[in-house]
């Protein structure tokens, strides 16, 4: 974690491509290429597995529910790769498949998402991130 923590500081963040996907976030559009718009998606399946873990590992060990209290909620930069969109996007669209991860996680279910191949993936449509 160390290592990726001094890798994102020493980064340049530089858009390449054409934007080809425009989405809106907090009163502002945005434009990204297919690359972003992809890592945009990889990050919130990243942050609902990694939310459904914590929020199962929690309730086998009867903690109370509290999503915020995760490192990895905090840290939100699981998965990113430093290219396509600025780290504050993607951290915001992990931490949005997190809390609905930790949720279903938490209580046993799948409102949010599903489970196949052997691992929790969330749903595309119950967020819609139109990019």
């Amino acid at each position: 974690m160390r290592q990726d923590q001094l890798r994102l500081q020493s980064f340049n963040y530089y858009d390449y491509g054409t934007p080809d996907y425009r989405y809106y976030r907090n009163g502002q559009y945005y434009n990204v290429n297919q690359y972003g718009a992809d890592l945009l998606r990889r990050a919130v399946e990243n942050g609902y597995e990694e939310g459904f873990q914590a929020g199962q590992a929690d309730r086998e060990d009867r903690w109370n529910s509290n999503y915020q209290d995760s490192g990895a909620y905090g840290d939100a930069s699981y998965g990113y790769d430093g290219y396509y969109v600025d780290l504050s996007e993607y951290q915001y669209y992990f931490r949005e498949g997190f809390r609905r991860g930790y949720e279903d996680g938490y209580n046993s279910r799948y409102q949010y998402g599903s489970y196949s191949n052997g691992r929790p993936s969330i749903l595309g449509e119950v967020l819609s991130v139109a990019v």
